[in-house]
């Protein structure tokens, strides 16, 4: 950049609270990045690479979920920032590699949009919503075919870093909107218990690799069922998650307040301060938490 254009965008970062226009803000922080890895800008931004941050996209995007669960709004604006900035940073060090540009970027989701909206922009008729996924799916799987690329599966561009349990459930539902799926959350739970007897009788045996696959076999058809009855399973898990970490930090609490060492405690003891605990962790519907 230019001394002028130093000049320019400073004189932008003073002013930012005054400028209105998205477009002009969006330049603003496409320009703050190109300082940031430039000569002049900062050591540690200079060094990255896309392998050096890419983990800061799940971390943003994990951070940005958790404001959503917690009603965060404020937090919210702050994390969707951070989401913006990796686009931004990994945009501009492609830039560097002539790899491309924020724009080549910004025009493959607006032509992915339109391409995958047909319904909107093409003018084909579609009866609800689980055509439209359907229809989803078929596109997908056409722009697959037209990619370099020899793996034309349904299930080929599911992310290997995402969380096990959502990964059971994307893929669960891409093979629903191929009509592989059960028809009704009663044959799911047919298979659970199917599964779980596997898995007993694999116990039995004390098999490591059997117990492995079976109990794998039982996460996924709990995935399943989650699915079919709308509970996303992995803030189910989430959910009880933190319900136990309540129970158990009061339970030591209370055995602290009666001098006693909670490690230590005979297993029924500490079972007697779970259900005293349970009972006190009660929300205002007098559900029990």
């Amino acid at each position: 950049m230019q001394n002028k254009n130093h000049t320019d965008l400073f004189g932008s970062i003073n002013n930012i609270d005054k400028i209105d226009d998205s477009g002009e803000l969006f330049e603003v922080l496409i320009r703050i990045m190109s300082v940031l890895r430039s000569d002049i800008g900062c050591m540690w931004d200079r060094e990255q690479t896309h392998d050096t941050i890419k983990r800061n996209i799940v971390e943003e995007a994990y951070e940005a979920v958790d404001s959503i669960e917690e009603k965060d709004y404020r937090d919210l604006k702050e994390e969707l920032g951070d989401i913006l900035l990796q686009v931004v940073f990994h945009s501009q060090i492609a830039v560097e590699s002539n790899e491309f540009n924020i724009n080549d970027v910004i025009k493959t989701i607006i032509e992915k949009l339109i391409r995958r909206h047909p319904h909107v922009f093409a003018g084909k008729s579609v009866s609800g919503s689980r055509e439209v996924l359907e229809n989803w799916e078929d596109i997908k799987k056409e722009e697959r075919k037209n990619k370099l690329s020899d793996n034309f599966s349904i299930f080929a561009n599911i992310p290997n870093l995402l969380p096990a349990l959502h990964y059971a459930y994307e893929i669960q539902t891409r093979a629903a909107r191929y009509g592989f799926d059960w028809e009704n959350p009663e044959g799911v739970i047919g298979k659970i218990k199917e599964e779980v007897g596997e898995l007993e009788k694999e116990l039995s045996g004390k098999e490591k690799s059997g117990i492995f696959d079976e109990l794998g076999d039982l996460l996924f058809s709990i995935v399943n069922l989650s699915r079919h009855i709308g509970i996303d399973s992995e803030q189910a898990l989430k959910g009880t998650c933190k319900k136990f970490i309540k129970r158990f930090d009061l339970m030591e609490k209370y055995a602290a307040e009666k001098g006693l060492d909670f490690k230590n405690l005979p297993l029924e003891e500490k079972d007697k301060l779970w259900e005293i605990a349970k009972r006190d962790l009660q929300d205002n519907q007098g559900q029990v938490l």
